[in-house]
């Protein structure tokens, strides 16, 4: 399913995002958006997500406008429902026609996938940090998008418990492969998790490079030397990008 960016604009007001950016990202894949705080990024989401309508340019997913599609959003706060167990968090986007049997062994499942099957009856606030992005991970699968979202899903986390979820995000996207739009500022993890990386410059946002990253995705592990020397050229590139803005400034 192609989803693309054409000759968008998008402003807030006097402050001006998006002007003419175009953008595709290719189909089963996990495209990865880094840039700098206040780049653009969460606006690009939300303008795939149908939350955001372009002021010109056009947003397309396959043939369809993002309102037509499902789109599983995951975004830095999981915002489960406090009194509901896990089970029943899970159950509410599902299609409640579908009889409670074969809705359990679809929540099984994708629970299985993250090693939360025992979490069922568990409350949100009896989670341990990590369980609760699971969770998250697991609910965005549920609901068998056509277009998945994660804006800085992992911001903010250890760094083991980081590469935890990464490794749970690589098996899911193994078990059932959805066109994927990432969102981070982490160099290290856009290279961890992305196909293809688009580095973004500050705003008015536009593509300053695109990387294929030719390392499988089995051997996108922290400590690989192909990756190491991909984060430093992407590193340059990034630095190089905000030097000139600041240039631009004085």
């Amino acid at each position: 399913m192609r989803v693309e960016l054409e000759s968008v604009r998008f402003a807030y007001g006097s402050v001006t995002i998006l002007d003419r950016f175009s953008a595709q990202f290719p189909s089963m894949k996990v495209t990865v958006l880094l840039g700098p705080s206040g780049c653009g990024k969460t606006t690009i989401l939300n303008l795939l997500a149908g939350l955001l309508t372009p002021q010109a340019g056009s947003v397309r997913v396959g043939d369809k406008p993002p309102t037509d599609i499902r789109v599983g959003y995951m975004f830095q706060d999981v915002r489960l429902i406090p009194w509901l167990t896990v089970k029943r968090n899970l159950d509410l986007i599902l299609p409640q026609r579908l009889p409670l049997e074969a809705r359990l062994d679809r929540i099984r499942s994708v629970l299985r996938l993250v090693g939360l099957e025992q979490a069922l009856s568990l409350f949100p606030d009896q989670l341990s940090g990590g369980m609760y992005r699971r969770v998250g991970m697991a609910r965005a699968y549920l609901y068998e998008p056509d277009l998945y979202l994660m804006d800085e899903s992992f911001q903010g986390l250890d760094p083991p418990l980081k590469f935890q979820l990464l490794s749970m995000f690589q098996q899911l996207r193994s078990n059932s492969p959805k066109t994927t739009i990432f969102v981070t500022h982490d160099i290290e993890e856009a290279l961890l998790v992305g196909d293809e990386i688009l580095l973004l410059s500050p705003i008015p946002t536009r593509i300053v490079h695109t990387l294929r990253n030719p390392v499988p995705i089995e051997d996108r592990v922290p400590g690989n030397q192909e990756i190491a020397r991909l984060e430093g050229e992407l590193f340059t590139l990034f630095r190089k990008e905000q030097l000139q803005l600041g240039e631009e400034r004085v």
